[in-house]
Formats: C-alpha cells, structure tokens, sequence
C-alpha cells in the first residue's frame, strides 16, 4: 500500500482549524470540503484518461478526457458524506455509490448497515472516502468489498491517519492482488485507549451534522 501525505500550506492551514475545538459545524463542514478539494488533486493524479479529438477556435488538437468505466466515488456514511462535494468538485462526471458502516464502540470492529453500490466493479478506479483513519478496521473492509465486486485500484481519502491504523490496514490487504492507495492530510501521533485519534479533532460526524 502506497501512502502519500499531501504537504502544502493550505491543507495544514484548514487542518489546524478543522482541529480546533471551537470550531463550529458549519465552519468545520466548509472546511472540510475545502480540504477534501485540495486531497482531491493529489489523489486524482493517476486517473485513467483516453485521448480525444477536439477543434479549438484556431486548429485541431488532442486532448484527454476520463476513460470509461467512470471512477467511482464512495463515501462511508455518516462522515464521509461531508467529503463526498469536495471530491466530486473535482470529479464531475465520477459516479458515486454509498456504504454504509460503522464502529462498534466496546470491539472497535467495523459492521456494514447500508449498500448503495453497483454488483459489478470491474475494471473500476474507485475513491473511498472517510474522514479518520484510526483503527483501520472500516477502510480495511470497505476496499476488501470493493475488491470483491470487481474493483482493480482503490485509492482512499482520509483527512487523519494513526500510525496503528496505517499498520493495520496495510497487514489486512497484504494480500489483495490489486494496488492501493492512501491519501490523507496528516498521520497523527497515535490512538487512545479508546481508539480515537490523538492529537487528532474529535468525532469528525458529531462535529459535521451534530451529536444524534
């Protein structure tokens, strides 16, 4: 698994007040798509592309545009709806599918609730989407269900990482046959003993749509 931490002003900029714990919902909610936007560029950089003819006002020329199947976006709910506008800002023809997952709080272990994704995705770039990457075990799940309906390169966009959560989703897909990719703002020092993020910024769904 290749890990890229995106290095640039801006995205340590938006992180820093995605961090602080006075940050609104509102706030954090623009924030973060704007941050997403940014991770966007750098995860996008080997979309599949085919050449096209175009006549500009002058000549005619060869461009690219994406190749099809369209690479497909899927955000894990709840939290990763709040990346799915940054993303797909810069993927608009992108088709987007949903999982549905969540951490069960006393194992830490991932569970799937909600489906919304094509049956076949062969041949398919997809692009996951959740905010932490803390455990590891929703991401590691989320690309194995991927995998197994046909999906031949995975890249995941998270804002955090832990180093344990980074460890143990590169162990879980040690041995998936297709490659992936992580793509994250920041890996933070490490996990509490209640699996969350340190320093990191809090429940990233709380602070998006409330505590429900």
């Amino acid at each position: 698994m290749r890990v890229i931490v995106a290095d640039h002003p801006l995205i340590a900029h938006k992180l820093t007040y995605l961090r602080h714990k006075d940050t609104d919902s509102p706030t954090f909610r623009r924030l973060a798509d704007e941050l997403v936007t940014l991770l966007a560029y750098e995860a996008t950089r080997e979309v599949r592309v085919e050449p096209f003819d175009i006549v500009t006002p002058v000549a005619p020329t060869t461009g690219i545009r994406l190749s099809t199947p369209k690479p497909l976006v899927v955000p894990i709910l709840r939290a990763g709806l709040g990346m799915l506008e940054g993303m797909v800002r810069l993927l608009p023809t992108a088709e987007v599918g949903f999982l549905g997952m969540l951490r069960n709080e006393e194992t830490l272990e991932a569970v799937t609730y909600a489906n919304r994704l094509p049956d076949d995705l062969s041949g398919r770039q997809c692009y996951v989407l959740d905010p932490m990457l803390a455990t590891g075990g929703t991401l590691a799940m989320s690309i194995q269900y991927l995998v197994e309906r046909g999906a031949d390169d995975i890249t995941a966009v998270t804002l955090l990482a832990a180093p344990e959560g980074i460890a143990a989703l590169e162990g879980q897909l040690a041995s998936l046959d297709v490659p992936v990719t992580l793509v994250t703002a920041a890996v933070d020092e490490r996990l509490n003993e209640d699996g969350y993020i340190i320093p990191g910024l809090g429940d990233a769904g709380d602070r998006l749509y409330g505590v429900v």
